[in-house]
């Protein structure tokens, strides 16, 4: 095996993932920290131009962010996978919200199967599948959660939960997920990370595919959440990583004393933009439409701040750049074209449902792409469940997907009971 180097930072939290992935599998890794003098400037080298961590090198080949499909391959499957040397954004359908899809292995190896049979398998470890998980796995339900990427989920790298009941002075949403985490696993819930590329019914059971092995279960909880949509205009793909981002909580820090441009009319725009002035000089805000559909209190601080400028009835159209780095934002305002310099692009445009694995498996999603449940959240298929952001419905709260993970936790039990 070449030499394997991790790009990251203390306050990455995806970066900690990853890296405590490697140590589970008792992967040596050199540990390279871009807040030292000079090291982030060899990352943008070496990649070039890419500004996302983390990044994993492995010898002259780099994966940015890289999904559980291509650790698996490269780690335990030993699996030949295409490297990167030019980071750009996959393809995506914006149309049918389909999730980007994983760099495939070139020939998937036979995956061996776990013989033990999980009363639950929760495909996703944010805030609907922890709470989840708290009640099943306190009752002695066996409970097995599998998350491909962050535990927490978006709430896990958003700088500051503020309306989360409990926390009269908020929270950090790193520090939410740890809770919730630490709380599920005291009651004796596992979590995996993996990624889950499958589910079927096969006979009593329900077969779970992950890109690491096979699992099955008595039940299924659907929890996978959203994640962020793209623009689909150009240069967000050539771009991204190098200027156009989706974390400000993992890639803010990369811009001290710059100009950004936030896009964006809703309470996470307006709460990323307020964040990213840690950061950046000065901030340029562009909603579409005529009216924020942000909450007051947010709308209020963003248009007193005194390092963020709103544009109102702006589109964005097109981001530009130069020698691997963003230079200005092209948009209309009123018919007329708007160039907006900046060194960097986040994207908060509305949440899609992150539902591409369940392909094949018979759940019924809405014409959305969010999966249909009844009132005690049960899907189409006996024995499989939903509950938080994926599902159709859903209110996009943490405190309501908190919820709605206790309410299916109890559906589970009562479905285990009676089977």
């Amino acid at each position: 095996m070449d030499k394997v180097s991790v790009y990251s930072a203390d306050w990455c939290p995806f970066c900690h993932k990853l890296m405590d992935w490697l140590k589970s599998k008792d992967i040596e890794f050199e540990y390279i920290n871009v807040d030292e003098p000079g090291k982030r400037e060899e990352m943008v080298a070496r990649t070039n131009g890419n500004q996302t961590i983390p990044t994993m090198f492995v010898g002259d080949n780099f994966w940015v962010h890289p999904d559980m499909t291509t650790l698996n391959a490269l780690f335990v499957d030993n699996t030949p996978v295409e490297g990167t040397r030019d980071f750009t954004l996959p393809a995506v359908d914006n149309n049918t919200g389909t999730a980007d899809h994983p760099v495939e292995a070139s020939e998937e190896a036979p995956k061996e199967e776990d013989s033990e049979i999980w009363d639950v398998l929760m495909v996703g470890a944010g805030p609907a599948s922890l709470a989840a998980a708290v009640y099943t796995a306190r009752e002695d339900i066996s409970t097995l959660i599998v998350e491909k990427a962050i535990i927490g989920g978006l709430a896990a790298i958003t700088d500051k939960v503020d309306n989360y009941p409990g926390f009269p002075e908020g929270i950090e949403g790193m520090a939410l997920a740890d809770n919730l985490q630490q709380q599920a696993e005291r009651f004796g819930a596992k979590i995996e990370l993996d990624e889950v590329k499958n589910i079927s019914k096969d006979g009593d059971t329900f077969r779970v595919g992950l890109a690491g092995g096979v699992k099955r279960a008595k039940t299924v909880l659907i929890g996978t959440g959203s994640e962020w949509k793209k623009l689909g205009i150009p240069g967000e793909s050539e771009f991204y990583g190098k200027g156009v981002h989706n974390c400000a909580t993992c890639d803010g820090a990369f811009y001290r004393d710059k100009r950004l441009v936030v896009v964006g009319g809703g309470n996470s725009a307006a709460q990323e933009a307020l964040f990213l002035t840690k950061f950046a000089s000065h901030i340029d805000i562009l909603v579409r439409g005529d009216k924020w559909k942000a909450s007051e209190v947010l709308v209020h601080e963003v248009e007193n701040h005194d390092q963020i400028t709103v544009h109102m009835q702006t589109t964005t159209d097109e981001i530009v750049g130069e020698d691997n780095h963003v230079t200005a934002v092209k948009g209309t305002h009123n018919g007329e074209e708007k160039i907006i310099e900046t060194d960097g692009v986040f994207v908060f445009i509305g949440l899609r449902p992150v539902t591409y694995y369940l392909e094949g498996s018979g759940v019924e999603l809405d014409d959305y792409g969010f999966v249909k449940t009844d009132n005690k959240l049960k899907t189409n298929i006996e024995g499989i469940f939903c509950a938080g952001d994926v599902r159709s419905g859903a209110t996009m709260q943490i405190a309501s997907a908190v919820g709605e993970g206790a309410s299916a936790a109890l559906s589970i039990r009562e479905h285990l009971e009676t089977r």
